[in-house]
């Protein structure tokens, strides 16, 4: 039988038959299902950060109707808020009749930058040019084992800076880290080279490091919606304005390009990679023309139908780091990518599907009823309800339109005395 993240009606099942579903669809052990649900050990914790008193958990989602590269995904993300992955998967849903997404992205190539302090930065930016192959094989040395996958310094470039304290030379080594996110190697490689830099040109190396605006390593995905599948023409010209107001006005550009991080960045945090790299990356590029604007485009094509897309750095690993976390290996387990670049491409579409989601809540129905639901049981969790009083008193603040602690612990001692 094929697969599908098609499961109707997922948000119902509970969470073991969710659990089921994923396992099915994964090839997941039992080992593995025991691994998802247990998560990160206090042993393998402390390796990681210094200090541990304990381990700190986020709800692990499973965004569904992933259509990518005509490859089905079940996509799990690591979030706090509210309606993300229900909006993930919505979208994902509507994308489907014309073919899903259509993601690309270019070789891992990660950026090396050295520091020089120099009296003559022109003297010395020539000298780093004419030995640019020794430095790259110096470097070299220092990974065998990624040369032996095909990776590696690829090249190297310098320019001058103007700064406060001078002009300065700045080496950036291009490095192709395969399938890791690459900052261990890139920065072993940088140190590596440093000393050779600094023999060729007089100078002294101060800074050797990666850099987070990863501008060499790209990706994009794109996707057609069928314009009855997403409420009409009429909704097709409301996403366009939104999109366009946020285009121009870096204000509205800073949260839309918000909500397309909500479901990279829990993406990115489920299979343990660097948020906070990716973010920073992300939002420098959106500024990259000297102006922050929006990381995806949106326009009409000729038949009215809506069409999206979306480029940024992801530089994203599937081996080496906190990747060995249990929970991102059951988290690339479940999504079954073979490579770093696929890694890439799935998350660009799921930040592109999350985008979508936003801008169809926000120019129809406006983006609170979404989260209405789910932000009122966790106010009825907040006034001390339990079990099936947390629904009981959620649906009814929603009725009500009246979503507050105070309305919360009321309802509760109401059905109190009902029930004493």
């Amino acid at each position: 039988m094929t697969k599908t993240s098609q499961v109707s009606g997922f948000y119902k099942l509970k969470k073991e038959e969710r659990l089921s579903k994923v396992k099915e669809f994964a090839d997941l052990t039992d080992q593995d299902i025991k691994a998802l649900e247990e998560g990160l050990g206090m042993e393998q914790a402390e390796k990681m950060v210094e200090n541990v008193v304990a381990t700190f958990r986020l709800p692990l989602g499973i965004a569904m109707n992933y259509l990518i590269n005509g490859k089905e995904y079940m996509i799990p993300m690591a979030t706090e808020e509210t309606s993300v992955v229900a909006a993930a998967s919505n979208a994902a849903k509507m994308c489907r009749s014309m073919g899903g997404f259509k993601a690309e992205s270019t070789e891992p190539i990660m950026i090396g930058q050295i520091q020089l302090l120099t009296k003559d930065a022109k003297k010395a930016r020539s000298a780093i040019e004419e030995n640019k192959k020794k430095i790259i094989d110096l470097a070299n040395t220092k990974d065998p084992r990624l040369i032996s996958f095909g990776g590696g310094a690829k090249d190297l470039e310098a320019r001058i800076i103007k700064t406060g304290k001078g002009e300065m030379v700045i080496i950036h080594l291009l490095v192709n880290v395969k399938d890791a996110m690459g900052a261990n190697a890139v920065n072993t490689m940088c140190e590596a080279a440093s000393p050779l830099i600094e023999e060729l040109t007089g100078g002294k190396t101060l800074l050797k490091i990666i850099s987070n605006l990863a501008d060499r390593r790209l990706a994009r995905s794109e996707v057609t919606v069928g314009k009855e599948e997403i409420g009409g023409e009429v909704v097709v010209d409301a996403i366009i304005n939104a999109y366009e107001f946020a285009a121009a006005d870096p204000y509205r550009a800073v949260t839309h390009n918000k909500g397309a991080m909500n479901g990279i960045t829990a993406a990115v945090i489920a299979t343990g990679n660097d948020s906070r790299a990716v973010e920073a990356g992300a939002h420098a590029y959106a500024a990259r023309d000297g102006k922050y604007t929006t990381l995806t485009t949106w326009k009409k094509d000729r038949d009215g139908n809506l069409h999206g897309r979306i480029e940024l750095p992801l530089a994203v690993g599937i081996v080496g780091g906190a990747t060995m976390n249990p929970s991102a290996r059951m988290s690339l387990k479940i999504l079954n990518v073979k490579t770093a670049k696929e890694l890439s491409e799935v998350i660009a579409s799921v930040g592109l599907a999350q985008n979508l989601a936003a801008l169809r809540a926000l120019s129809t129905e406006g983006i609170q009823r979404g989260h209405m639901s789910l932000h009122a049981k966790n106010i009825a969790m907040m006034a001390g309800a339990k079990g099936k009083d947390i629904d009981i008193i959620a649906e009814a603040m929603v009725r009500e339109k009246n979503i507050n602690v105070n309305r919360a612990k009321e309802l509760l001692e109401e059905g109190k005395r009902w029930t004493n």
